[in-house]
């Protein structure tokens, strides 16, 4: 349900101020003072190599230190004293052209994201050595967001049961086909999905508005944060009165789908049309629907694009849309929503006048606000609280 009026600049300066959206950031400056970026691995200005820290959730200029190989983390024109040193991970020279750090006292040549990568493409093709870079670029901006946010990110070798791990595969010519999606942990992606011209004529058959490589790994980490936050906890009773009972049959409901296609009236109550298939899979849509607006609306911020800066009234949400209206922060959530749909309005208008397809092709219905706000109240109790054994 809208509300009318304006809140103050104040009140939303505010909101916006004490969000969590700060902890992750994405503007970034080398020790020289140019700014640099989150896939950068040096400076092109003063050529100081560059490394992406994920437990600080930062590009770094890097400083060599006494052992070879070993770099310090530099802030302004000084090495950051007693600071551990770093190893730059393995895949920095591979087609991967990972940026990432790994720290002193860890064992691993590869970082935190590479180790979770079980298996590749035949790099022996060029277009898939093109391929693993975008799926290896997008893995890593997925992973950084959750990082930072406090979520659990683990190794297959740290939790054999729940940790993560990522497939990234060709279909063989004599088939069968590689189906990107997600089992316990084990997120496969087709390799395709990093072919461009393949993705859009994807997109355009099965009449989806958005289909990107980061929007798979985000919807398949959300099946894998269904089974950490969801599947035996005291959330799923709430979780059925939201999304439905994840019981019914999941084959079935496929078939359905593909027979039928969505509902006729999906918009009023999914974020997109895919979500209405299964209640896992509307699970998974909002997870990933709220995954790119924290990830985006944070960017812009971090850029100093404050959504209360921009001039455009309109009707704006109220708590009495959310899922929970009394629970904890649920005014900033409000205020984090409403920033989104004004920059969302905004964007879209650029892309308009650069002739280019809607940034934000999506309309977020009352039903779909509930499912947003019921994913945001679970991930903040997930972020502040130890992660759930197996």
């Amino acid at each position: 349900m809208l509300t009318s009026g304006d809140h103050a600049e104040g009140e939303e300066d505010a909101a916006e101020s004490s969000s969590k959206l700060l902890w992750l950031r994405r503007a970034y400056t080398c020790r020289c003072g140019r700014v640099v970026f989150f896939a950068d691995n040096y400076c092109l200005k003063c050529n100081t190599p560059l490394g992406y820290e994920p437990h600080r959730g930062a590009v770094f200029a890097l400083a060599p230190a006494v052992n070879e190989g070993w770099w310090t983390l530099t802030s302004g024109d000084h090495s950051q004293s007693g600071q551990a040193s770093y190893r730059r991970c393995v895949n920095l020279t591979s087609a991967a052209a990972c940026n990432w750090l790994v720290q002193a006292e860890d064992d691993q040549v590869q970082c935190v994201s590479c180790r979770l990568t079980r298996k590749i493409p035949n790099l022996e093709k060029t277009e898939n050595e093109l391929y693993w870079q975008r799926l290896e670029n997008a893995k890593r901006r997925v992973l950084s967001a959750l990082i930072s946010l406090g979520f659990p990110v683990k190794s297959r070798m740290e939790d054999p049961e729940q940790g993560l791990a990522f497939d990234f595969l060709e279909s063989p010519p004599e088939g069968p086909r590689v189906l990107t999606g997600h089992a316990r942990g084990i997120i496969t992606v087709n390799v395709e999905e990093a072919d461009d011209v393949k993705r859009e004529q994807a997109r355009t058959s099965l009449n989806e508005p958005y289909r990107t490589v980061l929007g798979h790994l985000r919807h398949e980490i959300g099946h894998y944060y269904w089974n950490v936050f969801i599947e035996g906890t005291p959330w799923l009773d709430e979780y059925r009165s939201v999304f439905g009972d994840e019981r019914a049959d999941y084959q079935a409901a496929l078939r359905r789908n593909y027979r039928e296609g969505p509902p006729a009236d999906w918009r009023q109550h999914y974020v997109s049309a895919y979500a209405s298939v299964h209640p896992w899979e509307d699970w998974a849509e909002t997870w990933a629907h709220y995954m790119h607006i924290v990830d985006t609306l944070a960017t812009a911020m971090s850029f100093g694009l404050k959504p209360s800066r921009i001039s455009l009234p309109f009707g704006r949400f109220g708590t009495e849309a959310l899922y929970d209206p009394e629970s904890p922060g649920a005014e900033r959530f409000v205020s984090f929503l409403n920033a989104w749909l004004k920059m969302t309005a905004v964007m879209n208008e650029l892309c308009g006048s650069m002739g280019q397809p809607d940034f934000y092709p999506f309309v977020l219905s009352p039903d779909a606000i509930k499912k947003l706000h019921f994913v945001h109240v679970v991930a903040l109790q997930a972020s502040a609280a130890p992660p759930r054994s197996a």
